[in-house]
């Protein structure tokens, strides 16, 4: 392990463009913090370049947490607009929509076709054919009362 005495800042420089670059290939946002990580070790590297390489990966690991947690923070205190708030919540997209039901509501429990799809709802017993309002979803339940 002779090779790890010779990490130096411009190493930890380009594992985070190797990393940044990889967040462009992959899903998600995580890459992004790690490559930030790295490149805030390789500037800690480069004033201080008597850094053992055993400090150096700990505060890689520590950068790495705390990056991933302020960004973490910082988007669920502010959440990036979007002009399709539901797109991959689907269920969601139906409440306030009124619909009939398929199968009656028994035991709370029923079926609504909505479009193409039979749902299933969960809401006070009625009979099939009442007409009844989406107010909330849980799982792939949509949340029904009626109308």
């Amino acid at each position: 392990m002779e090779w790890l005495d010779q990490i130096d800042y411009w190493h930890w420089l380009l594992v985070a463009i190797v990393l940044v670059v990889l967040e462009i290939f992959s899903p998600g946002v995580f890459f992004l913090w790690l490559g930030v990580a790295a490149a805030v070790v390789g500037g800690v590297l480069w004033l201080m370049p008597e850094l053992s390489w055993q400090t150096q990966f700990v505060l890689f690991a520590i950068f790495s947490v705390v990056s991933i947690g302020v960004a973490r923070i910082f988007l669920i205190r502010r959440p990036i607009a979007t002009d399709e708030p539901t797109l991959n919540r689907r269920g969601e997209q139906y409440i306030g929509r009124t619909l009939v039901l398929s199968e009656a509501i028994e035991n709370g429990v029923g079926r609504v076709r909505v479009d193409d799809t039979l749902w299933r709802v969960a809401g006070k017993d009625a009979p099939a054919g009442a007409r009844v309002r989406v107010t909330g979803v849980d799982g792939a339940v949509l949340i029904v009362e009626p109308e």
